[in-house]
């Protein structure tokens, strides 16, 4: 079996290990796996009660990485998530107690539940894999995720999450409503059982970080550059659409892009990379004009227009 094969069949075992607590989401499962991949964050939005907090779980045990949760409330402080600095009276100086963040997958459960400060208390570790305490730095150990959940606007206790914060997140995810038989697959494997003692071990934390080196090296054409610059840039131009699409959007589609590449077994990107993943990688960055919303239009609308206008381009 040649590298591109056991690539692909790492990818499968781990998708394969998170299924069987997390029934029937096969898309969702492969798009968390391909943000880890891509050195990105995974924010998931949906109600309670689907399966959000299973699924970070879940890949916590199939890739063996140090995991910690905190519950977000308007009780949270950042030193919660950051960690803080006491007094040692026996040496006479300040001693630092790592904060949840200091691992290798952290859950932010409800994260737009808390208050804005608590918010903003995990930009530095998403962006730069540090925290600051008293004028300190603490780097966190690779590999780093992020997995954020929030319920939608609107429920008692939300907020919105700054647009400062939403556009660190690579992808955003909605797990949904399982479909009728799958539904029924998750109760009958229910019965007397924790679904999370289904899921095995299959990679290590090292693994994933050397998956993580090796979808760095993917090539991607001048042209598949001009492509995403192409569609990045038609979300800026849109009369629909108020902020468009960052710099940072477009190197996120491209990461994702070679994550893409990876799991297919192949050493460079190609334009089916990119299309599935615009929607998921792109539309929780943009802001729709106000009004919209009343005409019935939406940014996953507005991304497939796109798709369907820019022209793919060849590869030789």
């Amino acid at each position: 079996m040649d590298s591109n094969d056991q690539n692909t069949s790492a990818v499968l075992s781990v998708r394969n290990a998170v299924a069987n607590a997390i029934v029937g989401k096969d898309s969702v499962i492969l798009r968390v796996l391909l943000a880890m991949l891509a050195r990105g964050h995974i924010l998931l939005e949906d109600i309670p009660g689907v399966g959000k907090t299973t699924l970070a779980v879940a890949f916590s045990k199939a890739l063996a990485l140090k995991y910690s949760r905190i519950q977000f409330t308007p009780d949270i402080l950042p030193s919660d998530v950051t960690g803080f600095s006491v007094y040692d009276k026996d040496t006479g100086s300040m001693s630092y107690t790592p904060g949840a963040v200091l691992c290798n997958l952290f859950l932010a459960d409800e994260l737009n539940r808390a208050t804005s400060r608590t918010q903003s208390a995990l930009l530095e570790a998403m962006e730069e894999g540090q925290v600051t305490v008293d004028g300190i730095t603490y780097t966190i150990e690779q590999p780093f995720i992020v997995i954020a959940t929030q319920n939608p606007v609107g429920a008692a206790g939300t907020q919105l999450l700054p647009e400062s914060q939403v556009d660190r997140f690579m992808v955003r995810l909605s797990l949904g409503y399982p479909e009728h038989k799958d539904e029924v697959s998750l109760l009958e494997r229910k019965q007397g059982k924790n679904l999370l003692d289904l899921v095995e071990t299959v990679l290590s934390s090292d693994d994933l970080e050397r998956m993580r080196e090796e979808v760095d090296k993917i090539h991607v054409d001048a042209a598949i550059f001009n492509y995403i610059v192409l569609l990045i840039g038609e979300t800026r131009r849109h009369r629909d659409i108020l902020v468009g699409g960052s710099p940072r959007a477009s190197l996120a589609l491209t990461a994702m892009s070679k994550a893409m590449a990876y799991v297919q077994g192949r050493d460079y990107v190609i334009p089916k990379d990119i299309t599935p993943l615009i929607t998921d990688t792109i539309a929780h960055r943009l802001v729709l004009r106000p009004g919209a919303d009343n005409e019935n239009i939406t940014v996953e609308m507005i991304l497939d227009s796109i798709i369907r206008t820019v022209s793919e381009p060849r590869i030789s």
